[in-house]
């Protein structure tokens, strides 16, 4: 029957006869499956693999389905791929296409009534023709697919090319330049102007082509300046990855935290930060980096209020980690310096210092600073002292020693701060400090040199009191710049000898303007050469006790150490005494010096060698009272514990001292560590023998912390801070211990500044 026979009975059935009997059951399969209609070749070779259809055919699939729209178009697709199947080494030989006709046609027939039989019949004579450019569906189909994928070549013609990963090494620093990973891309970047390159220049050639065009200048940089650069890029270089703006958040915290501890650390206000360092800050960042890293800045919440809240948690951490360290000491007991003051706006503040073992030495803390709101009796200081110690579960029994100044409130024997701490732990050691021996030395001046002591304030006071007079009296003393007058101050303690120094250094200028000024009882005392000849001797012996005063202070000082200062002080007062009744005043070098610069008569000297005697004496009674000599049995076991006898020891370590006489570990240690070291060390194998020792050794000898706290709690608290409540401050500004600051960021969110 003709290809192009229009009979629709013909079309039906196809008839048998044309079909090759061995090609009959494969063309009864259902449309839905297609047979794949068998080449010549593949009957002579019957064992040859299937063959998957060529780029045409999967094309001529494609344009069939859409040109037929329906099932019809995907049936002749699959009969169309199984006449296009084959490729391979061997070309389809010319009967394959005269064995498929029947099949085309028998498709044609099968579907002659549909509404698309003739661009079936169309496109079945084109592909069968090998000229599928002649078919329109085809071409318009193919079109399509072109514009879909323009830019993208077909799947069969596509070939992924091999890209080659270059990784970074250390050898391109020469050349300035270090990685940066963009989207999983490493990519090099220059460390001097910041560019970042392609991942294909990670290559000696053109990095050193990048350097030489543009940085020549850099050429005789070292590797470790690079390396510098590179480090301070990756520090200002923003996080990647999806944990960008959390990272960026924790930093701003902690920036913050580290900001409010500096304030606290310098005493400054808590808008500091907002009114001057952070605008500051963003000023040099702006000019010096660029404008895109101040943005970075304005996370950074710096405000008043923050800055508050960020102190009180720092302060509110290094409270707990004291009271941690106390409780976790492997010698359960703590001693406390207290002193009560009176700050700027008139409130009474009492502040605690605490002594305790950590890390194998003596530890000297910020306690606490309360303020009493009434009264400031011993009873207000106990009660005050005993609630902390009842909030943070600290008892009475673990405090070891109280040191306290002069005031009767907090050293009176009966009803002292001491004797109520005495009476709630019987055990503890009451100190006095040592460093009010100017006081003391005052209390103990004979009447002539008391009143010439005031006659020198009084003349000092004229001068400065006035402005008028300070300035002319600064005119009289332009030979002299750095000496200057100074107000005398009762609660300093080397106030008196400092303005004695100075007043007898300017006592020539001071006679000459009390007698511009008609002052004629001030112009006496810096004529007469009998009150010149006391007040060198005020100036000597005051300086001897500030020395002194000098010389006790230092961190973890103990009551051993300044006991032996002590002790050698009273027996130079004795030596002094006795050269002193041979007319020697070499220990005085200031009045030694006026009587040979005076020629003053030796029998006149005898008057002023008198009252020296006498002031020396009761000076030497007034130390002798307040600080009695320490047990020598105790103090000589802590001291040189290989020389002292094992009856002189308690009964109860004796057996421990036995061991200790016989190790030479032990005897090494004592050699090379400090007195407290060693003795901390010893708790573990000589534990009652080193509780002993060490309940000496623990307390306070002076309240210089607590003094020198005072000073800092009026520079935090001025008149312009009057309401502050100091504590948090003061503690983030003298203590030791560093707060936990990476503790504190994880419970905190970041809110920026406005």
């Amino acid at each position: 029957m003709p290809r192009g026979s229009g009979s629709g009975s013909s079309r039906v059935a196809p008839p048998a006869s044309r079909a090759p009997p061995m090609r009959a059951a494969p063309r009864q399969a259902p449309a839905a499956h297609p047979p794949a209609a068998a080449a010549p070749s593949a009957v002579g070779s019957p064992a040859a693999a299937p063959r998957q259809p060529g780029l045409m055919a999967q094309m001529a699939t494609t344009a069939a389905g859409v040109a037929v729209g329906s099932a019809v178009g995907h049936t002749l697709g699959h009969a169309i791929t199984g006449g296009f199947s084959g490729g391979g080494n061997a070309e389809p030989a010319r009967p394959d296409i005269t064995y498929q006709e029947p099949q085309g046609t028998q498709l044609v027939n099968q579907q002659s009534f549909g509404p698309c039989s003739l661009e079936i019949k169309q496109f079945l004579e084109c592909a069968q023709n090998r000229d599928v450019k002649l078919c329109e569906g085809f071409n318009e189909v193919l079109q399509q697919y072109r514009i879909a994928n323009e830019g993208h070549p077909p799947i069969m013609d596509r070939v992924e090319k091999k890209v080659k990963k270059r990784r970074y090494s250390e050898d391109f620093l020469q050349y300035g330049f270090t990685s940066k990973v963009t989207a999983g891309i490493e990519k090099p970047q220059c460390v001097i102007c910041g560019d970042v390159l392609s991942a294909e220049s990670m290559k000696p050639n053109k990095l050193k082509r990048h350097f030489d065009s543009k940085h020549l200048s850099f050429a005789g940089k070292d590797v470790s300046y690079f390396r510098s650069r590179a480090d301070e890029l990756k520090r200002a270089r923003p996080d990647t990855g999806g944990a960008k703006y959390p990272r960026q958040n924790v930093i701003a915290v902690e920036a913050s935290y580290l900001v409010a501890l500096r304030i606290a650390r310098t005493m400054k206000p808590h808008t500091f930060a907002e009114d001057l360092l952070l605008p500051a800050a963003k000023d040099g960042v702006r000019v010096m980096i660029g404008d895109e890293f101040v943005t970075q800045l304005s996370t950074v919440s710096l405000s008043n209020d923050t800055v508050r809240r960020r102190i009180d948690d720092m302060s509110a951490d290094i409270l707990n980690q004291v009271i941690e360290e106390i409780k976790a000491a492997p010698l359960p007991i703590f001693s406390i310096q207290l002193d009560e003051s009176t700050d700027v706006a008139n409130c009474s503040q009492l502040l605690v210092y605490v002594r305790y073992i950590n890390d194998g030495d003596f530890k000297d803390e910020f306690l606490f600073c309360k303020p009493l709101e009434t009264t400031a009796t011993t009873q207000d200081v106990f009660d005050k002292v005993g609630s902390f110690l009842k909030e943070h579960k600290l008892s009475w029994e673990m405090i070891g020693g109280v040191c306290t100044d002069g005031a009767p409130a907090l050293l009176g024997c009966q009803s002292g701060f001491q004797h109520l701490v005495l009476n709630a732990s019987p055990k503890v050691i009451g100190t006095h400090c040592m460093l009010h021996l100017q006081t003391l030395a005052v209390k103990t001046l004979p009447q002539e040199l008391q009143e010439v002591m005031k006659r020198v304030v009084g003349s000092v006071n004229f001068v400065k009191s006035s402005p008028l007079n300070s300035r002319l009296f600064s005119q009289l003393c332009l030979d002299v710049p750095d000496k200057a007058l100074l107000f005398h101050t009762e609660g300093r303690w080397l106030s008196r000898g400092t303005l004695l120094k100075h007043v007898f250094e300017l006592r020539d200028d001071l006679r000459m303007f009390f007698s511009q000024k008609a002052r004629p009882q001030f112009e006496a005392l810096f004529s007469n050469k009998s009150e010149l000849q006391k007040i060198a001797y005020l100036v000597d012996i005051f300086a001897i006790l500030n020395e002194l005063s000098l010389s006790l202070r230092g961190p973890n000082a103990t009551c051993l150490d300044l006991s032996e200062k002590i002790q050698s002080f009273q027996m130079k007062l004795q030596l002094w005494q006795k050269k002193l009744d041979e007319n020697k005043i070499y220990m005085l070098p200031t009045l030694s010096a006026f009587f040979e610069e005076h020629d003053i008569e030796p029998s006149k000297r005898i008057s002023m060698i008198i009252s020296v005697k006498e002031h020396l004496h009761m000076l030497a009674g007034e130390i002798s009272w307040y600080f009695p000599n320490l047990p020598d049995i105790p103090f000589a076991l802590a001291r040189s514990p290989f020389t002292v006898r094992v009856e002189d020891v308690p009964k109860t370590a004796q057996e421990e001292f036995i061991d200790l006489l016989n190790s030479d570990a032990a005897r090494i240690d004592f050699s090379t560590l400090p007195v407290t070291q060693f003795w901390i060390k010893c708790l573990q194998p000589y534990p009652v023998l080193s509780e002993t020792v060490l309940r000496l050794l623990l307390p306070f000898p002076t309240t210089h912390l607590c003094e020198t706290g005072f000073s800092s709690l009026l520079v935090i608290k001025s008149k312009y801070r009057s309401r502050l409540a100091v504590e948090n401050d003061l503690r983030c500004a003298l203590a030791k211990t560093i707060p936990r600051i990476s503790d504190l960021v994880k419970k905190k969110q970041s809110q920026p500044s406005h």
